[in-house]
């Protein structure tokens, strides 16, 4: 006897996939986001019906879904388009890591497995919890926090995505744009003076550009970043947009861990 709820789930971004996989539920899903590669399996085993801004709407009604998921309001336009085609669409907005834990609920409970759900997430807070505790336990011992840009896209500069945020205060470090973390929208978070970022004198840079490959060089080449602590250590690091850009499993898992590594390395170095 199957479960309640959807039996035929369409998508549109990376994290409801690899959730509902985590779930055991994949055989529910019939098509994913091209972008798709958390779990790898998924893309040879499910067709590719969108991107992140525009979708195959002929495709998608031809799998007959009798729900889709998407993200935010970058996919509103192809959520409208299926809801004027008869489809329930449910579109997540999740921003922080609690917004994170609350749409992992969601998708678990409308899928029946909540009981599943719920202990997949305890078992997430308590691993934040206790990379919490080890980054306290460094303030204890006197070591200072680094001061960490997190630098989303290159052209323009991007920061401030708060569910990542949130994660480098959780590792042990301080965002040096906090200010942004609040602001939804990449074009509210762009920083227009490189100067400031030299001015706030970053201790790490990390780098996420969206999929395509950070160039740590191309960082250090900047002008006026000789001065900048991260290069003149050579603190640039790379953490792949899947494992930290993807607001579901992956940031909490996987980024999250990446974070804490490069964090706690520093302040034993540095700190």
């Amino acid at each position: 006897m199957s479960l309640p709820g959807p039996q035929r789930i369409v998508c549109l971004t990376e994290e409801t996939t690899e959730w509902i996989y985590l779930l055991g539920q994949e055989a529910r899903i019939v098509g994913i986001s091209g972008y798709t590669v958390r779990p790898r399996r998924a893309r040879a085993e499910k067709p590719k019906v969108s991107a992140f801004l525009h979708a195959k709407i002929d495709q998608i009604l031809a799998l007959q879904p009798d729900c889709v998921f998407g993200f935010s309001d970058l996919q509103a336009d192809i959520a409208a388009a299926l809801i004027r085609a008869g489809v329930q669409v449910t579109v997540f907005n999740q921003r922080s890591v609690e917004e994170i834990f609350g749409m992992l609920y969601q998708v678990a409970a409308m899928l029946g497995c909540a009981q599943e759900g719920q202990a997949r997430i305890r078992a997430m807070r308590e691993r934040l919890e206790a990379i919490a505790h080890q980054a306290s336990l460094l303030d204890e011992a006197g070591r200072r926090r680094p001061r960490v840009f997190f630098e989303e896209w290159d052209e323009p500069l991007i920061s401030g995505i708060r569910w990542v945020s949130e994660l480098v205060g959780v590792a042990g470090g301080t965002d040096i744009f906090p200010e942004l973390a609040r602001q939804p929208l990449g074009k509210d978070r762009i920083v227009a003076d490189g100067a400031e970022i030299v001015r706030r004198a970053p201790d790490m840079v990390i780098g996420s550009w969206c999929g395509k490959k950070f160039r740590p060089e191309k960082v250090a080449a900047r002008s006026g970043w000789d001065q900048v602590p991260a290069v003149r250590h050579g603190q640039l690091f790379e953490i792949k947009s899947a494992d930290i850009l993807q607001p579901g499993p992956a940031a909490l898992t996987d980024g999250v861990e990446q974070l804490h590594r490069l964090i706690q390395q520093w302040r034993r170095q540095y700190g």
